[in-house]
């Protein structure tokens, strides 16, 4: 546990305990003296929480700098969320009429007006919340739940009026008097629960929708029935309406437009609305288990197959899972089940961690050395090498590990990941050695970019295992993987009516349904599996239906139902049949979608008999299932929409005292899951409303998924980090907050959207200027780096060296040795794509040997990379320019050494990039294909798109070169397109002028030399130069046959290589003169002028350009 995490559990315990001992301190949390110290430092000094009480004890003293526990009160409980319809219904002229008649008699109508609209209310099954006088104010929803509320509140408004109609037979015999009603219905969401004291105790709804219903029934006319456009969107075709238009209720208030209910439809279900627009054809699961099946077959004949299992939430993707596991069960094989979740979507290799967790069978009470032995016989068993594997998976999974069994390997976070993945990869693979293989990889929309990884690797081998590999997710998800004879795709949709019928014959266990049940069942499904089974538990656990020996028989008449607008209504009306379970269940819901027994328990703050009791009633509800007993048990909600349903039914409220108080269960008693899983405390913390406490938990949780190279994963934890400090008032501690967040985002933000990528800039700006105010200076130079770097990219080249100069004339007032070469390599850079090759050479070597290998700080936070490898790569094609081949060549070779001992896959794939422009520089085209082909595969695996495009442009060079123009030319214009497809201007011109060279290759002057054209004027528009001499020889050389047009160029070359110093593009301009100077019949004059540049040259005999020059000056 580290220091942040220990002070704030001790501040948790010392804010509800008021007083606590430092000896019962030391003893909890086994800690020394010194951090006794540094904890009394910050929470009575620093913070000034609490005093100390005669060295012995701490006394809390805050009155409000720390979130105090909020208990639940009883009634708050019982309070909670509902969609609710609301009907109002008011008798028309009660003044008038009560004048016309006595007291008593006045009272008898009004008596007599009230039985009728309550005999109707509960005929709808509705709930009379108020008697207003002459008014009644009506709920359908609450405090029972019906699938179809809102169709229920239309039919009782009309049940009144006709019920009244009938009323007035018997009030005009004896009072001589008729009576008429004005109804208003309005849907909305409200807050239900008891309200009042004593004997004013009332169930009530507090929120916009009981008013509306109000307003709406005082617009309405006599006997009539008005509704709200949301009321009659959701009953839609029940009903025949006449449309009121837009109705203002008063100044400053959006007018509501309103539809006069007449009479009920003819229509009796949604399948009969619905058949007016047309339906998409329904089909069964046959035919997908079939597939299913016969990939099974060749999966266990050693033609591993890949399935993705596709369809919306309900459609029975579990359920066609779990036929298939059954298929598979009729012989021996091992089943791996991965399980992604919504909570982990930022948590790398989260569904194999579980996995692995369940399968190892840990107990909370396992030392590290049992965990480790389970670890240890798990792999064995797989026959995997232990000293190489165990330490990759123990890391994976946080466990300690003593190092005089394995001794402890200092590897790179880019290197440990990779060799974590590969190691997953061959524990997963070992399984197929043994017998077949049945892996479920559930909820892909839900996976974490790791996790997205590894199935990469895993799908690539797939055809040569034995497996079955079958992906489920929502339609959201959209296949990463190339179609191929192992991938098959499979889109679930709806049911058709027959196997409908046939599904609700199972869940009854072949009991008949009444047929106007089971009519009722299939047009209320629409097809979708979840809902034909939550809605047929719904109606055989009310009271609607007797069980016989044969089936099911009616007990009454069947209230017309119909398709719920959502699911959430009939899940309601299960939650609500719950009892004392109910609330437990809501609890449930808050932890997530799976979720252990320990951590409930520890949660809801029961003994175990009544814990477990609820926990038997919700599995025999089957709103959830159950693995394993108690203590150990774990349980997983059915269906996502169970856990949602039942999580915001609760209060917001109420959902902040959940998780407030899941949070510091977690952070108190679950300290592995706190050290491994900081964004599970923070998702807590943030959905409590403990912003200040959750925002260290996000930069933790960033911070860790960065150094695992888990960049998408760290962006999205940062990013929440940020958008919670936003809310909080600006002090200097929040400044402070906010800038380490900003510089810990820019570093994934580079890698992941590309270093020019717009979004990059406003971070690294915004940290600037808070170190400015702050008065940091050493991370106010990491902004101006990341601007820096930015700026490059951009192709702002005068506005990064102003901002590589101010960055260096810090670092020399600061005197850090670490800034400075930090400074030099960013000049070096700059000047290097400026065409200031001397200068630039100067930087890059001043930097790099200002560089200290044991030196950390700065690297890969900054430059979205290795700063070394970089400033090496750079140094070797600045001394290329300079006509230094050799020295050239040896700096590329310590740049890739550097890589191998400091893994880092955006390093690695920059420096092969560079590499292999060195070669084309060189003119060694095999070399250069072998470096772009690596820099493809890398980039591909991890989404770096810069460095694709750029790869995919030396590819192409190398085979135009090698004599295959026509792929090389498209390899050419694809890498082109892929790097116009970002925002990065650096370096554009060096791709353009390699297209140009090809087109050259050919002889295709006509493609060539607009190309040549485009890269000169995007030079000029970013005073890149370094490219300029041999992009303008480059058109002298397909002019050419045009002796006149072609000289100025080659003129033009000379001068600007010279210019630059750039002696290797200088000896290429006067080769191109030299042949020239041959076809005009003046060859002395170009010897003599290659002569001048050949000499200078003390190494590199060896390269192509040398040796055409020498062979060029032998042959004169």
């Amino acid at each position: 546990m580290d220091f942040d995490n220990l002070l704030m559990q001790v501040v948790d315990l010392l804010r509800r305990e008021g007083r606590v001992s430092y000896r019962a301190l030391k003893v909890r949390f086994q800690f020394d003296d010194d951090v006794l110290e540094a904890l009394k430092d910050e929470i009575i000094d620093a913070k000034r929480l609490a005093v100390d009480e005669k060295g012995k004890l701490l006394v809390w003293t805050a009155t409000g700098a720390a979130a105090p526990v909020r208990e639940i009160p009883p009634q708050a409980a019982r309070e909670e969320r509902r969609q609710l319809t609301v009907l109002f219904c008011d008798l028309v002229g009660s003044t008038a009429l009560a004048s016309r008649l006595g007291p008593e008699d006045f009272r008898e109508v009004v008596r007599a007006y009230q039985a009728s609209c309550s005999q109707v209310v509960q005929r709808f099954e509705g709930h009379v919340a108020q008697y207003l006088g002459d008014g009644l104010l009506v709920y359908h929803g609450y405090p029972q739940a019906h699938e179809d509320d809102a169709q229920r509140a239309v039919r009782a408004g009309l049940g009144i009026v006709e019920a009244i109609g009938a009323l007035n037979t018997t009030l005009e015999a004896r009072y001589a008097v008729r009576i008429a009603v004005r109804i208003g219905i309005h849907t909305g969401p409200v807050i239900v629960g008891e309200m009042g004291e004593g004997a004013h105790r009332e169930q009530l709804a507090l929120g916009e929708a009981p008013n509306i219903a109000a307003k709406i029934q005082a617009l309405t006319a006599a006997d009539t029935v008005a509704i709200s456009e949301v009321t009659y969107r959701l009953t839609e075709g029940y009903f025949v309406c006449e449309d009121l238009g837009d109705r203002a209720f008063q100044a400053g208030v959006p007018p509501l437009r309103l539809h006069r209910v007449l009479n009920e439809s003819e229509a009796r279900s949604r399948w009969e609305i619905a058949l007016t627009v047309g339906l998409q054809p329904m089909v069964d699961r046959e035919q997908e288990l079939k597939l299913l099946e016969r990939c099974w077959e060749r999966s266990r004949d050693g033609l591993g197959q890949v399935v993705l299992l596709r369809g919306e939430a309900g459609i029975g993707k579990s359920r066609l899972v779990e036929a298939m596991r059954d298929h598979a069960g009729r012989e021996a094989y091992t089943l791996l089940g991965f399980r992604c979740s919504p909570y982990a979507m930022h948590s790398a290799f989260h569904p194999v961690i579980e996995a692995m967790q369940r399968s190892l069978e840990w107990r909370r009470d396992d030392t590290p050395a049992d965990r480790l032995a389970k670890l240890e016989r798990m792999l064995d068993v797989a026959q995997l090498p232990l000293p190489e594997v165990v330490p990759l998976f123990a890391a994976l999974l946080t466990l300690p590990m003593p190092d005089t069994r394995y001794p402890r390997r200092r590897l790179a976070p880019a290197e440990l990941k990779q060799q974590t993945v590969e190691a997953l990869v061959t524990w997963l693979l070992a399984e197929t050695e043994q017998r077949p293989v049945f892996a479920v990889w559930e909820d892909l929309h839900w996976a974490d970019p790791s996790t997205l990884e590894l199935l990469d690797l895993l799908i690539a081998q797939a055809p040569a295992v034995r497996a079955l590999t079958l992906l489920t997710a929502r339609l959201e998800f959209q296949s990463r993987w190339p179609s191929s004879s192992a991938l098959t795709h499979i889109t679930l949709s709806r049911l058709g009516q027959p196997h409908v019928e046939e599904m609700t014959a199972h869940l009854t266990k072949g009991k008949s349904l009444p047929p106007e049940v089971l009519r009722q069942v299939v047009a209320k499904t629409d097809g979708v599996p979840l809902f034909v089974e939550e809605l047929l538990k719904m109606i055989l656990e009310s009271r609607l239906l007797r069980e016989t020996a044969d089936g099911y028989v009616l007990v009454g008449p069947l209230p017309p139902l119909a398709i719920p607008a959502t699911l959430r209504d009939s899940l309601m009306a299960r939650l609500d049949r719950l009892s004392s379970a109910r609330e437990v269940a809501q609890v449930c819901a808050v932890l997530g979608r799976e979720f252990s027994y320990e951590l409930i328990h520890a949660v809801a703050q029961m003994d175990d008999a009544t814990l477990q009791g609820a926990l038997r009633q919700l599995t025999a509800a089957e709103l959830i299932h159950q693995r394993g007993r108690p203590p150990r048990a774990r349980y997983v909600f059915k269906h996502a929409l169970i856990q949602e349903i039942a999580y915001e039914s609760l209060l917001e409220s109420t959902q902040q005292q959940h998780h407030q108080r899941i949070a510091q269960v977690l952070a108190e008693r679950f300290s592995d899951v706190v050290e491994s899983q900081p964004e599970l405390l923070a998702y807590h913390y943030t959905a409590a409303g403990l912003t200040e406490q959750a925002i260290p938990f996000w930069r933790r949780a960033g911070e860790r998924a960065a150094a695992r190279s888990g960049n998408a994963e760290a962006i999205g934890h940062l990013g929440k980090g940020l958008q919670l400090l936003a809310t909080l008032p600006e002090t200097p501690e929040r400044m402070q907050q906010e800038l380490e967040l900003q510089l810990a985002l820019g570093s994934p933000l580079m890698i992941v959207k590309s270093q020019a990528a717009p979004e990059v800039e406003p971070v690294y700006r915004r940290a600037h200027e808070l170190a400015e105010r702050l008065g940091d200076r050493a991370r106010g130079f990491a902004a101006l780096m990341g601007l820096a770097r930015f700026a490059i990219s951009a192709g702002r080249l005068g506005a990064a060296r102003e901002v590589a100069e101010q960055a260096l004339a810090l670092a020399d007032q600061l005197d850090d040795p670490v800034l400075r070469w930090q400074s030099h390599l960013t000049l070096g850079s700059t000047g290097f794509y400026v065409g200031h090759l001397e200068s630039a050479r100067s930087h890059l070597e001043q930097g790099l040997a200002l560089h200290r290998p044991d030196e950390s700080r700065f690297q890969t936070f900054i430059t979205a990379g290795h700063p070394q490898v970089l400033g090496l790569s750079q140094l070797a094609n600045t001394l290329w320019l300079l006509g230094y081949p050799d020295q050239a060549l040896q700096r590329n070779v310590e740049a890739l050494a550097v890589t191998r001992r400091s893994p880092h896959p955006y390093t690695l794939a920059r420096a092969l990039y560079y590499a292999g422009l060195l070669y084309r520089r060189r003119r060694e085209p095999a070399a250069a294909q072998e470096c772009a082909e690596k820099v493809i595969a890398l980039s591909r695996e991890h989404g770096f798109t810069r460095w694709l495009g750029r790869g995919f442009v030396i590819l192409g060079w190398a085979l135009v070169e090698q004599g295959a123009a026509e792929e090389g030319l498209t390899k050419l214009r694809r890498g082109i397109d892929v790097c116009h497809s970002v925002a990065d201007e650096v370096g554009i011109p060096g791709l353009l002028a390699a297209l140009a060279e090809g087109y050259a290759r050919i002889g295709d002057a006509l493609a060539g030399l607009p190309v040549v054209t485009e890269a000169l004027t995007v030079a000029g528009r970013t005073r890149e130069a370094s490219w300029d001499a041999e992009l303008v020889r480059l058109r002298g050389e397909m002019l050419l046959p045009k002796l006149e047009e072609a000289e100025p160029c080659f003129d033009q070359a000379l001068v600007i290589a010279r210019g630059q110093r750039a002696r290797s593009l200088e000896l290429r301009a006067a080769l191109s003169m030299s042949r020239l100077r041959a076809l005009q019949g003046r060859p002395a004059d170009g010897r003599r002028q290659l002569t001048d540049a050949y000499r200078w040259f003390t190494e590199g005999f060896d390269t192509g350009d040398l040796q055409d020059a020498k062979a060029v000056l032998d042959a004169g």
